[in-house]
């Protein structure tokens, strides 16, 4: 089974002011670079890596901090991060794979503080309106009955159904994001798989009961 979920949210960050003016006072503390005539990886250079996967660093960090302000925070954070290692993304054959694996981890730290500090109510009620707006309407569909349930997952098995059913992403390419073997990411995205066709089931059969 196949979840066919591409998704795109044309919201996230629908210009990159901001960033870019981040960049420029980041770029003040790197005045010796090119003082020195070692630029390094330029602004543009950059942004031409970063850009074209944000939709992705979007999506998970929503689906696994829920809240669309925070996802929105985490990317911003994550694209600090990275530029401030960004000679760094030089070294890996695979950007975007870097890129998910540190927007993953971040987002995992970030839940587990909220956790630690009792936070997962505000947490359940941290949606923005635009938010719940779109939540009203994927709820018409299957795509937004599925979605609801995949929030219900483990986190594990969450994460790699979304990589797997949504963002389409190797199970290669999984297992170097996970930190994980291709076997276990296999048997954790059959159990996801099955749980949400387990609970699709029983919401359609209590909707024909219903009526």
């Amino acid at each position: 089974m196949h979840l066919n979920l591409n998704t795109k949210n044309s919201d996230i960050i629908a210009n990159c002011n901001y960033f870019v003016t981040k960049i420029g006072v980041i770029r003040h503390h790197y005045e010796h670079d090119y003082k020195n005539h070692q630029p390094g990886m330029q602004k543009q250079e950059f942004l031409n890596i970063v850009i074209p996967i944000k939709d992705k660093l979007y999506r998970m960090a929503k689906r696994i901090l829920i809240s669309h302000d925070e996802a929105e925070d985490a990317v911003q954070e994550v694209f600090m991060k990275l530029w401030s290692g960004r000679e760094k993304i030089k070294n890996y054959s695979k950007p975007e794979a870097f890129a998910m694996t540190m927007t993953k981890n971040y987002c995992l730290d970030r839940l587990k503080s909220k956790q630690a500090t009792n936070l997962t109510i505000v947490h359940q009620n941290y949606k923005s309106n635009d938010a719940r707006t779109e939540d009203q309407v994927e709820a018409r569909d299957g795509v937004g009955m599925v979605f609801e349930i995949m929030k219900q997952l483990p986190e594990q098995q969450r994460i790699i159904l979304q990589l797997r059913d949504v963002e389409e992403y190797e199970y290669s390419e999984i297992a170097e994001i996970m930190e994980m073997n291709e076997t276990a990411i296999r048997v954790n995205l059959s159990r996801a798989r099955k749980l949400v066709r387990e609970e699709l089931i029983k919401k359609y059969n209590y909707g024909l009961t219903k009526n």
